[in-house]
């Protein structure tokens, strides 16, 4: 449990941290459990959506919904794209992007990657309300289990007291394996229709493609790379709904 109330600590700005002191060593056994904050995470960002949709156009809605979850997510995972996209943006060698990812200033390409990201996540509001929830919770969960596969696949690229968390990923056993597959896939057998479940591959192709990225430039992952990795893996799965499941809606 501690385990899972750490995943719960450093992802999320809600006050778990109140429950009970987490031992350090448990923030290096999260990452199965990503998924589950998911549940959390995209379960709040679903709810603020409908709620807000019962009084307001749907855009506004789905605006709000976003704001939300950047409120509970403390903009964690956006950070890191911002960081990501100026490193493998400016940087030419493997020093050079950690070094840059490692800066706290934003640059250009930090800059330019989030408006490209928050103008592609907006044209999901063209999505029907009911859809538009279940794709929220959904690619929230999956997303976070695709990505969580870089510590499995890749070492930590920085020495450990270089980690801005102090904090460096263990490898997932079988069992941790297990876990974060069924809480990210639970969703999506539960409330998306069979004919949507394609989508799934999407957010697979885009992990496939930053992992090879990520090797060539940084022989490593950093946890820039995972949140960077996470919020595309999730872009990818809502830009597949729109491509296959919105011109299916009756």
């Amino acid at each position: 449990m501690n385990n899972i109330l750490a995943a719960f600590i450093l992802l999320t700005r809600l006050p778990f941290w109140r429950i009970k002191k987490v031992p350090a060593e448990s923030f290096k056994h999260i990452v199965p459990y990503w998924p589950l904050v998911g549940w959390l995470t995209g379960g709040i960002m679903a709810a603020a959506l409908w709620s807000a949709a019962q009084i307001l156009p749907l855009p506004t809605a789905w605006g709000i919904a976003i704001v939300v979850r950047l409120f509970i997510s403390g903009c964690l995972h956006e950070d890191g794209l911002a960081d990501f996209f100026d490193g493998f943006g400016g940087g030419s060698t493997r020093e050079h992007t950690l070094s840059i990812m490692k800066d706290s200033h934003i640059g250009s390409y930090g800059v330019i990657g989030l408006i490209c990201y928050f103008l592609l996540l907006w044209q999901l509001y063209h999505l029907p309300l009911r859809y538009l929830c279940i794709l929220v919770l959904c690619g929230d969960c999956w997303s976070k289990c695709c990505a969580s596969q870089i510590v499995n696949f890749l070492p930590y690229a920085r020495k450990e007291g270089e980690s801005k968390t102090g904090v460096v990923y263990n490898r997932m056993t079988s069992r941790e394996l297990s876990i974060c597959l069924i809480a990210g896939l639970l969703p999506l057998t539960v409330l998306l229709p069979v004919k949507g479940w394609i989508v799934v591959f999407f957010p697979i192709a885009t992990f496939a493609l930053l992992y090879l990225l990520m090797k060539r430039r940084l022989q490593g992952y950093t946890g820039d790379c995972c949140g960077a990795t996470f919020l595309l893996c999730e872009l990818s799965f809502y830009i597949g709904s729109l491509i296959i499941i919105h011109p299916n809606i009756q």
